[in-house]
């Protein structure tokens, strides 16, 4: 990060007219803007469902009111505009890191209140960013304190690249793993990691895909809290788990998320609950993530840039 760059500069931008009429609605009711909230999705290896995962998710939260940008940070495999039936990005997060495009310009709206970023070459140039082009980069992202309430990041499988850098930034992980024995150790072993770089400092929010019901998610869920915590000294929240149904590959088949073309499917009830976990009402009694806002997680992310790497 640039010496003496002073973050909280950049992120003092005038609101667009939308979200000043939605700022003064919620002055009216006697409300605050809570801060940005960042989600970092994870596998321990490819195959877990995790972009669908992310995709549903960002819609589920859209249908609870909140607005939502996903980062689509899987260089290798970067597919959430495949799930929404768009043909490849014309722009990515590259052209915004070598200025010539803005973030406003890159950004894909997929549906009313949720917007994609697509990562491409961007999200590997990161690892390699001076101090100049990260300055440029946190000007950028700023914007999303005005326009998103949630920003979900799918990151690579495994631990490749800067999903240590998005993992180790954002308030919260959400670890996404299926009952298979493979997926599981591969799983722990991105968690093992995680803990040992956040010295166990670091909100983890398992999610059991594909489940075949409710008592093996539950057993899994048991198994990964038992470990960590033995092992890690790290506690993990259990956030809900989807179950296994054909009405997801169906959806994917006809490159529209589960959510729009099954709707009242089990899958999609089940990520729902997930969504109402992750983000419960102000009343609730469930354990929220703490959000510590946009200029906090730019100022992470910054200092962990070049701190990637495979690493398993």
């Amino acid at each position: 990060m640039a010496e003496g760059l002073d973050i909280s500069s950049l992120l003092r931008k005038r609101p667009a007219p939308a979200d000043q009429a939605r700022q003064l609605r919620q002055l009216a009711a006697g409300e605050e803007k809570e801060p940005l909230r960042t989600f970092a999705v994870v596998s321990g290896k490819g195959g877990v469902g995790k972009t669908n995962l992310a995709v549903n998710l960002g819609l589920a939260f859209c249908e609870k009111g909140q607005r939502v940008v996903l980062l689509d940070a899987d260089l290798g495999l970067a597919n959430v505009d495949i799930l929404f039936g768009l043909l490849t990005p014309p722009a990515n997060l590259a052209q915004v890191i070598g200025g010539e495009n803005s973030l406003e310009d890159v950004l894909v709206q997929l549906h009313e209140g949720f917007w994609l970023i697509p990562g491409g070459a961007g999200v590997q140039e990161l690892a390699d960013l001076d101090g100049a082009r990260q300055s440029r980069l946190i000007e950028e992202f700023a914007i999303l304190d005005e326009r998103a309430d949630v920003l979900l990041i799918d990151t690579a499988a495994g631990l490749h690249g800067s999903v240590l850098t998005f993992a180790l930034a954002a308030d919260s992980v959400i670890l996404v793993t299926t009952p298979e024995p493979t997926a599981i150790r591969d799983a722990y072993g991105v968690l093992k990691t995680l803990a040992r770089r956040s010295k166990s400092r670091i909100d983890v929010r398992l999610v059991v895909n594909m489940a075949r019901d409710e008592s093996e998610a539950q057993e899994v869920g048991r198994r990964f809290q038992m470990a960590a915590a033995q092992f890690l000294d790290l506690p993990v929240i259990f956030a809900g788990y989807v179950c296994r149904d054909d009405r997801v590959r169906e959806a994917v088949t006809r490159q529209r998320p589960l959510l729009w073309t099954f709707p009242d499917s089990k899958a999609a009830r089940n990520l729902r609950q997930v969504a109402s976990f992750l983000l419960p009402p102000r009343c609730s009694e469930e354990s929220p993530v703490a959000s510590r806002g946009l200029k906090a997680f730019l100022f992470r992310l910054s200092r962990r840039v070049g701190l990637g790497g495979s690493e398993r």
